[in-house]
């Protein structure tokens, strides 16, 4: 028996609605990825009376958005899966690839960037906007004046809260985890709410953005929430601040977080399932936004020349250096010519893939990054 078909038949015994349409949910499930189809079937079951909803929208989507629906349906909460409907998630996807082909950066995103953070709909447990259309007519134009998409996210964080009329306010706002449309309807919005609208605006765009923030600085002043934004790498800013990349304020109090304390790490959120959750301070209990740890990247970040040989005391290779930790692709394709400085996490492990531009040789790397020196000089030789 294939393995899908014993995941539907434990289904079809637990959950006797399957019954009615289990056909409808196996052929929907077969168009998808194989890579998503179990945790997709898992999810469908878990979708109660909204299940045909979710169907529908696999089917709904184009072949070539096949991914992106498996992708989400896969990594959604519960209360999405009971609550989203075909319109919603299709026209999410389709707005998403749509800004994917009208912007000069939208190709060259790896589509494991793309898929975690240009793609999801929310940031956090905030009320679930319909905004990816309205952003994207909105916020295109001024996007696509813009050469890279760090220029793009600067011009971003002045326009869009001119535009939507929208300003910070730590007690006129109605509450702290609002969505786009609350915080437009209020006026004002908290740290989190601005980020709300600056990330949702960058993904209406094809920039890739999360949400960051702390539950408790190590000083307890309070906690905050802040954006990143990848453009090779991640970078992070302060939402409706006019401060270039990673010049915020809030930067000497970042150095000083605490990874061995929940309460004073740095989380960045993930819409794709981790084994961490995003702390919301206003609701301790909400444990379905998942995580990641980049405490590190704020408290030890370190200059890292890397160089690549043709081999040890051979001549410099042009390549391009692709770097991940854990899996996540953190530095994506940047251009090596001579000694190239990264900005990396000291105290890290990461794993480094090498292709020369001119012979499409790989080499495949772990280096480790040291918290102690400041800027370290890595080598990498072909042979």
């Amino acid at each position: 028996m294939k393995k899908s078909s014993l995941i539907l038949f434990v289904l079809l015994l637990f959950f006797p609605f399957y019954a009615d349409d289990g056909d409808e949910i196996e052929k929907a499930v077969s168009l998808l990825p194989e890579e998503y189809r179990k945790d997709v079937e898992q999810a469908i079951a878990r979708a109660g009376d909204n299940r045909k909803e979710i169907v529908a929208a696999i089917k709904g989507v184009k072949e070539p958005h096949r991914k992106a629906i498996g992708f989400l349906v896969a990594n959604m909460p519960e209360r999405d899966l009971k609550e989203l409907k075909k319109s919603f998630l299709v026209e999410n996807i389709e707005y998403a690839y749509k800004a994917r082909e009208n912007t000069s950066w939208g190709k060259e995103i790896p589509d494991e960037i793309f898929l975690n953070y240009v793609l999801p709909y929310v940031n956090l447990n905030e009320k679930r906007d319909n905004w990816r259309k309205d952003f994207y007519e909105k916020f295109l134009p001024v996007a696509k004046k813009c050469k890279t998409m760090s220029e793009a996210v600067l011009k971003l964080n002045k326009e869009v809260f001119e535009t939507l009329n929208v300003k910070y306010h730590p007690t006129k706002r109605p509450k702290p985890d609002q969505s786009p449309y609350e915080s437009v309807q209020a006026g004002f919005a908290s740290c989190t709410g601005l980020s709300v609208l600056l990330i949702d605006a960058c993904r209406a765009v094809c920039i890739p953005a999360r949400m960051a923030g702390i539950p408790m600085w190590t000083d307890n002043s309070g906690n905050h929430n802040w954006v990143e934004v990848w453009d090779g790498e991640w970078y992070f800013v302060g939402a409706s601040e006019p401060t270039p990349l990673n010049e915020t304020w809030f930067v000497e109090k970042a150095k000083k977080a605490d990874a061995s304390n929940p309460r004073h790490r740095i989380y960045a959120a993930s819409f794709k399932k981790t084994d961490s959750y995003f702390p919301l301070v206003w609701d301790a209990s909400i444990k379905y936004v998942s995580a990641i740890d980049v405490t590190k990247f704020y408290t030890t970040r370190r200059k890292v020349e890397i160089e690549v040989l043709e081999k040890e005391g051979g001549e410099p290779q042009k390549s391009e250096v692709t770097i991940r930790l854990k899996g996540e692709e953190i530095v994506a394709k940047k251009k090596v010519v001579k000694p190239t400085l990264f900005e990396l996490a000291g105290g890290l492990t990461y794993e480094v893939e090498v292709k020369t531009l001119e012979s499409d040789k790989k080499v495949k790397k772990e280096i480790s990054v040291s918290e102690e020196e400041k800027t370290q000089k890595i080598t990498i030789c072909l042979e």
